[in-house]
């Protein structure tokens, strides 16, 4: 163990010591033990996955489930080695794509038995060229008669696994300024053959990842690319038409597919690989692999031709020996994101602000590594994030952040490092492993402040001592760091005062503006939602339930009360033993009881920050009822976009004010909606991101 790591290790140690300690005080011995035990627990390695491949077979004939109006055309261009497009074409029909398609084969006057054994399988638009032409005329061909929006060319020494081509599809819906998707390739034995391809200076290529493994974080991110290999590759139909197709000047093979990609681009458009997008290819199987020789030997002279088209262009391409992911992955501007768990949308208010932070900054043109420092592994939401862009890294993948820095800090030009506990182990290590990187330090929310007013709620001095501890360390890292987010007006001004030398930045959360949702007469009933890993919640659950709750219920008994959030505790648990009570845990889709609730609580009592509960029932046009410390920070008033209250009968009150007047309901929607896109959209947060960033 390096030093680094032993000191990462320390400090990371005795900050998780404390916290069992607050824990303990605050949610008691079992509830800690199983957070100790999440803590402590190895992150399980991903399996590899299992590759594809029809099982051989003596040629019989079979169907493809092709369609008479395609979205998609893939164009499979041949000459010979008939088994090689059987094997292709059997795939297709084994697992055929949802996307509808229609499958094109051209041959390139093949001398095998190409011409009697295709025309013998249903469901293929057979094409045979008088004379052999090669790669590139083969593929115009094809072109020129698809129906499809879309190109796929896909050669015939391909296995195209299942579900490849509504992922590979799938990116230009995700990424509208798209220009060409191309699928992530393999090699039959299972090794990574490129990731999409790097160009250098002198207009040598090399295959990203090349003999790497393919489950390896880097290889599993949507990204934009140099070049896509023309072995599985899609593009608009009608933009292949305005470029003029593949370039003729490239005959009979070889650079085209780069080409293509170089014209996309200079156009505005981009060129993206696709990692859930997964073809095993055969390379070499028509052409070969010696250069000296044969139709390789294309490959060299056609270099030449390219770095003549492409001279301008290939002046800001990095020089030929270049660390290939600072080439891979070099941007304006780069940023690796730090905190203890993948942040899932789905699972608290936290998730969903970084994971719309990462969009702005992706739409702004950054690249965005997220890096796990914490236990758990989560493969959906590690997916998530990659089909996001987002280049993520959980615990079993990094070795360690130690390791993962040294090794990879060099291609940041930012480290964003979350929450207090997590910056005070990380920031040394990013120090020394990324001097010139920019420190955001992002509170999330101020936890000194937050435990202060926890314990002075409880009267509890052991607490509060603790929360002055909390605040030493915090303001040490605000110290130690470029510049600090908060996530309102009230934590910045509080730091005006605690560090007055901080850059101080308001990022607050980040919201989509779902809409109105239904309307006062098609809802029924109030809900709640917040994780209970967050100590505020609970104590704002039980206090609603045993406080205010009996006082709603007596006047009316025919409402209920959903309350939503994962992981909650016993003592909530049994709170759906209450009359009118009921407790979901947590929900995968929260639309329902957005826009189906006539109204939202958030009865906090103590917390710090922004409440991403209130600001998601606006967005969804839900009205609020809060308590004063819940709507801080929210630029929020009390009768005109939310109803606050403090007490059991004041807040019950309101609680029923709003529920039975439809008038006071419509106000409240409206202004609450009009509230989140002035304060909580990606507009409102994006100059500050800008600035921390320093994009502008």
């Amino acid at each position: 163990m390096s030093w680094d790591e032993l000191r990462y290790s320390l400090v990371r140690a005795v900050g998780l010591a404390r916290r069992a300690a607050t824990s303990l005080r605050q949610r008691g011995l079992a509830p800690t033990l199983r957070r100790i035990g999440d803590h402590v627990r190895p992150t399980p390695r991903p399996r590899s996955a299992t590759l594809y491949h029809p099982a051989p077979a003596a040629f019989t004939p079979f169907t493809l489930a092709t369609h008479d109006t395609p979205r998609a055309s893939i164009v499979i261009p041949v000459y010979s080695h008939v088994e090689h497009t059987l094997t292709c074409l059997r795939a297709l029909a084994e697992h055929p794509p949802s996307t509808p398609h229609e499958v094109i084969v051209v041959d390139d006057a093949s001398s095998d038995d190409t011409s009697v054994l295709l025309p013998q399988i249903a469901g293929v638009r057979y094409q045979r060229r008088a004379s052999n032409g090669g790669f590139i005329d083969t593929c115009n061909d094809g072109a020129s008669i698809a129906r499809g929006d879309v190109l796929v060319f896909l050669n015939n020494d391909t296995v195209p696994q299942p579900g490849w081509l509504d992922a590979l599809l799938s990116t230009f819906d995700a990424f509208p300024d798209t220009g060409i998707a191309g699928a992530k390739l393999v090699y039959p034995d299972g090794r990574l053959q490129e990731a999409g391809g790097l160009v250098f200076g002198d207009a040598s290529a090399w295959n990203y990842g090349r003999f790497d493994d393919p489950a390896d974080p880097r290889f599993e991110v949507v990204r934009e690319t140099d070049y896509v290999s023309g072995a599985a590759l899609a593009i608009p139909r009608a933009l292949f038409d305005a470029i003029g197709g593949f370039d003729t000047r490239y005959r009979p093979a070889y650079y085209e597919d780069t080409d293509l990609a170089f014209a996309v681009r200079a156009r505005g458009l981009r060129v993206r690989v696709q990692p859930a997008s997964v073809v095993v290819h055969c390379e070499g199987v028509t052409a070969g692999t010696d250069v000296r020789h044969g139709m390789k030997a294309y490959q060299v002279a056609n270099r030449t031709k390219f770095a003549e088209k492409w001279r301008d262009a290939l002046t800001l391409r990095p020089t030929p020996g270049s660390d290939p992911d600072v080439a891979a992955f070099g941007r304006a501007r780069s940023v690796v994101i730090v905190d203890e768990h993948l942040p899932d949308p789905q699972r608290d208010s936290g998730s969903l602000r970084l994971v719309n932070l990462m969009r702005l900054m992706i739409g702004d043109g950054v690249h965005v590594a997220f890096v796990q420092v914490g236990p758990g592994r989560d493969d959906a939401t590690l997916a998530g994030l990659r089909a996001l862009g987002v280049e993520a890294w959980d615990t079993a993948s990094t070795g360690g952040i130690a390791r993962w820095m040294q090794r990879h800090g060099r291609r940041f030009d930012t480290a964003w490092l979350c929450r207090y506990p997590v910056a005070q182990s990380v920031l040394p290590i990013v120090r020394k492993a990324a001097p010139g990187a920019r420190i955001v330090f992002d509170t999330v929310d101020l936890h000194f402040l937050r435990e202060r007013r926890a314990a002075e709620l409880a009267n509890d001095a052991t607490a509060l001592r603790a929360a002055d501890r909390t605040r030493a360390a915090e303001l040490d890292v605000i110290g130690r760091s470029d510049v600090t987010l908060v996530v309102s007006d009230v934590e910045r001004d509080l730091l005006r005062s605690e560090a007055a030398d901080a850059a101080v930045e308001v990022v607050s959360n980040v919201h989509d503006i779902a809409g109105a949702g239904h309307a006062f007469t098609d809802r029924r009933d109030l809900v709640f939602v917040g994780g209970f890993r967050h100590p505020p919640n609970v104590d704002a659950v039980l206090w609603f339930v045993r406080e205010v709750w009996p006082k709603i219920r007596a006047q009316r008994s025919d409402i209920a009360f959903h309350c939503i959030g994962a992981q909650p505790p016993v003592e909530v648990q049994a709170l759906a033993q209450v009359d009118g009570v009921r407790v979901h845990g947590h929900v995968a889709d929260l639309a329902p009881y957005m826009d189906g609730a006539r109204v939202a609580v958030a009865p906090l009592r103590f917390g710090a920050g922004v409440k991403g509960k209130v600001n998601l029932s606006m967005a969804h046009g839900q009205p609020v009822v809060a308590t004063s410390c819940a709507v801080e920070g929210m630029h929020l008033h009390d009768g005109e976009d939310v109803l606050v209250a403090d007490t059991p009968q004041a807040f019950a009150d309101a609680v029923l004010r709003v529920y039975d007047d439809a008038s006071l309901w419509n106000r409240l929607a409206v202004s609450g909606l009009e509230n989140v896109r002035r304060h909580f959209s990606a507009d409102a947060a994006r100059d500050a991101v800008r600035r921390a960033l320093e994009l502008d």
